[in-house]
C-alpha cells in the first residue's frame, strides 16, 4: 500500500508495520519540511531503503493533489475476519463509499480504543490513499478486517459471543442506553441510504443517536465517532478501562 506524507511513514514504522522502502524528492531534506526530514532518518535508521527521485516525479505518482515529498510503500497488513480479535467493541462499516468517512470512522475507532473495525460490502477501498490519510495512521494501530457481506461479518461475530446492533437514524432504541460497553459491535451503512431491511433483518436490534436540532441525519465519520465513544464512556463507568483515558 501507497502512504503519502510523512505522517503515515512514521506511523507504520511506529507500528512495526513492514516498509519496503521511502521513496523522496531533495526538498524532503530541507528546512521547509522538517516532519519529512524526520520521516526519512527514522525510515533510515529502521534499515528501510531510500529511493530519491526527481524533482516533480512525485507529483505525478501521489493520489494528493499537492503531495508532501516523501511517500512510503508498505506491505498489506492482515484484513481477514480470522484475524479480528475474539472479544471487544467492534464497529462494522458497511458500504460506506466516501474515503474520508471511512477513514474518519477508523480513526475514531482507535481512537476510542475500539477492538476492531470490519469493513463490508461495497464500501471503499481501505488501502485506497485518501482513506489511509484520512486514518491518520489509525488503520496501523487498530485491527481493521474486511469482508465481502454484512452476512458473513455477523455470522463471525455471532460466533465469538457479540451482540450485533444497526445505527438507524429513528426507530432503535436510544444509543446513550444500550449497553455497547464490551462484546457488541453497530453497523453503520451507507452515506445516502443507511441500512437496508435485509441488513437490519440480520441484526439482533437497532440503535438511533438522539437529535435535538432540525438536521435530519448525521455525517458517517460523526456518526461512528458518537457510537464508538458512547462504548468508551460504558467502558470506563464500567470499569473496562485499562488506565485513564486521554483528553484531545
Amino acid at each position: 500500500m501507497i502512504l503519502e506524507g510523512p505522517d503515515l511513514v512514521v506511523a507504520a514504522l511506529d507500528a512495526g508495520a513492514a516498509l519496503e522502502a521511502v521513496y523522496f524528492e531533495a526538498a524532503a531534506w530541507s528546512p521547509r519540511h522538517p516532519a519529512c526530514a524526520t520521516a526519512l532518518s527514522r525510515a533510515e535508521a529502521h534499515g528501510v531503503e531510500l529511493v530519491e527521485l526527481a524533482d516533480g516525479v512525485l507529483e505525478r505518482v501521489a493520489d494528493a493533489r499537492s503531495p508532501q515529498p516523501v511517500l512510503g510503500l508498505a506491505a498489506m497488513p492482515p484484513s481477514g475476519l480470522e484475524d479480528m480479535p475474539a472479544h471487544g467493541f467492534v464497529l462494522v462499516l458497511c458500504d460506506v463509499k466516501d474515503p474520508g468517512n471511512l477513514g474518519t470512522a477508523i480513526r475514531a475507532a482507535d481512537a476510542s480504543g475500539a477492538a476492531a473495525v470490519v469493513v463490508c460490502g461495497e464500501s471503499v477501498d481501505v488501502f485506497n490513499p485518501k482513506t489511509l490519510r484520512a486514518t491518520a495512521g489509525s488503520v496501523f494501530y487498530v485491527p481493521v478486517a474486511i469482508a465481502p457481506t454484512l452476512a458473513d461479518v455477523v455470522t463471525a461475530l455471532h460466533d465469538s459471543g457479540h451482540v450485533v446492533y444497526g445505527a438507524v437514524v429513528e426507530g432503535g432504541e436510544p444509543l446513550w442506553g444500550t449497553s455497547i460497553a464490551r462484546d457488541a459491535a453497530v453497523v453503520i451503512g451507507a452515506e445516502a441510504a443507511g441500512l437496508g431491511d435485509e441488513d437490519r433483518s440480520q441484526l439482533d436490534g437497532a440503535i438511533s443517536i438522539e437529535m435535538a436540532g432540525r438536521a435530519q441525519s448525521l455525517n458517517v465519520g460523526v456518526a461512528a465517532a458518537l457510537v464508538c465513544f458512547e462504548s468508551l464512556r460504558q467502558r470506563g463507568t464500567s470499569g473496562g478501562l485499562a488506565g485513564p483515558a486521554r483528553t484531545i
